[in-house]
């Protein structure tokens, strides 16, 4: 079965970010890397477009039998493994987003991208995407892939029933802060009895740390997760239980999707990528569904890179491959083929990314994810952001699912947060 891009996402997250190179155990069976003319390309599945792929193949065989390879399972362990082994490493790497901050630490097993002239093409890519990708030594170690920025996805029949608000631009204006958004969510359950707006408090928690300028460690290694940023939203995923607006459900179940076809959980936050997951999920919605702003600003959640590494023979065919297969038109293909939101502005103009989406009602969902991913907050991205946010995040869910007590719940969520940071040297 394959894989929503949700699902690799959480795969992705299932290794601490915070692990170094060498800690992770070799012995995966990896292809050959390159020997003469031969390059190597790793990705998985749903990282690239697979127009985007064949096509580069026969652009560049003349010069270069590019081997595009999808690696399926623990990526960025069978990545790690190959590095640290000294054999069969790929030419070009494709780096998973959330496992960013693992990579940048060891940026000498990459080549900079600088000394192959990436800064030329900076002003072609979001800033904030592209920031991503470089070490703080400034080496740049990722050429933007793609992005996620978040939105609100809703039903319009059902909203409109509610007596809510149902055309796009009027939920994007009307339910423009948390408070609004709350409300709404008071009045459907209200006007249609056990319609809820959100699956869970997590969803509110995460998106509202997202929107903001500051994670779990900050550049100096210290912890910030008991900071005004992070209390905030863990306040308003509290607020969100209290208003009885989510539900018990879990993400990703048959009870979830089921209550998503019958109009019980009409809303969500999500990034661009998870237009596939709903069409995949609850075909049976097509023309239900719209886009509209989240509240307040946009989120982030997703996007990825390619890389070079140390060991490619030909790293300005390499570097050329990159560019061409990143540049503006072709990240359009991407998001056609895979639902991989463009870092290329230039792109949100295109004929692909300009089509009515009979799903979402003949909406043109480019409109709301292109302005969306332009403002988004620059965050420095910690390596231990995703070992001392997860208990925090654990705690929220206990919070919403079990009932646990609030205060309890962040009690319990920096005694562990404590623990460590102690253990990875982060200061508290």
């Amino acid at each position: 079965m394959r894989l929503s891009r949700r699902g690799l996402l959480r795969a992705g997250l299932a290794g601490t970010a915070a692990t170094a190179l060498g800690g992770l155990a070799s012995g995966c069976a990896v292809p050959t890397g390159s020997t003469g003319r031969n390059m190597v390309l790793w990705y998985w599945s749903g990282g690239l477009s697979d127009t985007v792929v064949k096509n580069a193949k026969a652009r560049y065989d003349s010069s270069v039998s590019l081997d595009a390879i999808q690696i399926g399972g623990q990526y960025r362990s069978k990545l790690i493994t190959t590095i640290t082994g000294r054999a069969h490493i790929p030419d070009i790497a494709g780096l998973k987003g959330e496992d960013m901050a693992a990579y940048l630490p060891n940026a000498d097993q990459f080549i900079d991208l600088r000394t192959l002239g990436a800064e030329k093409y900076k002003d072609q890519y979001l800033s904030w995407k592209w920031d991503q990708g470089i070490a703080d030594d400034g080496t740049m170690v990722g050429f933007p892939i793609d992005c996620g920025p978040v939105a609100h996805y809703y039903q319009y029949d059902i909203f409109q029933k509610a007596g809510l608000p149902y055309e796009p631009a009027d939920v994007s204006r009307e339910l423009n802060t948390w408070e609004n958004f709350f409300a709404a969510g008071e009045q459907l359950r209200k006007r249609l009895p056990g319609t809820m707006l959100l699956t869970d408090v997590n969803s509110v928690f995460e998106n509202v740390v997202q929107q903001g300028s500051k994670r779990y460690v900050d550049k100096d290694r210290h912890f910030i997760g008991d900071q005004e940023h992070v209390r905030h939203a863990w306040a308003l995923a509290v607020e969100a239980k209290r208003r009885g607006i989510v539900s018990d459900l879990v993400n990703g179940t048959p009870d979830q999707l089921s209550a998503k076809q019958d109009g019980k959980l009409p809303s969500e936050l999500g990034a661009s990528w998870a237009a596939f997951d709903i069409k995949n999920g609850v075909p049976k919605t097509k023309g239900r569904y719209r886009v509209a702003d989240m509240p307040v600003r946009p989120a982030n959640n997703g996007g990825s890179f390619l890389s070079i590494t140390k060991a490619c023979r030909e790293p300005e065919q390499a570097f050329r491959i990159i560019t061409w297969m990143l540049n503006a038109p072709n990240q359009a293909q991407g998001y056609v083929d895979a639902g991989l939101f463009p870092s290329t502005p230039a792109s949100y103009g295109l004929k692909q990314m300009q089509e009515p989406d009979a799903f979402f009602g003949g909406q043109v969902t480019t409109d709301v994810f292109g302005p969306a991913a332009q403002k988004i907050a620059v965050a420095y991205n910690s390596p231990f952001d995703v070992a001392l946010g997860q208990p925090i995040k654990d705690e929220i869910k206990n919070v919403g699912v079990l009932g646990k007590d609030p205060k309890k719940a962040w009690s319990d969520a920096m005694s562990k947060c404590r623990r460590i940071a102690k253990h990875l040297g982060v200061s508290y």
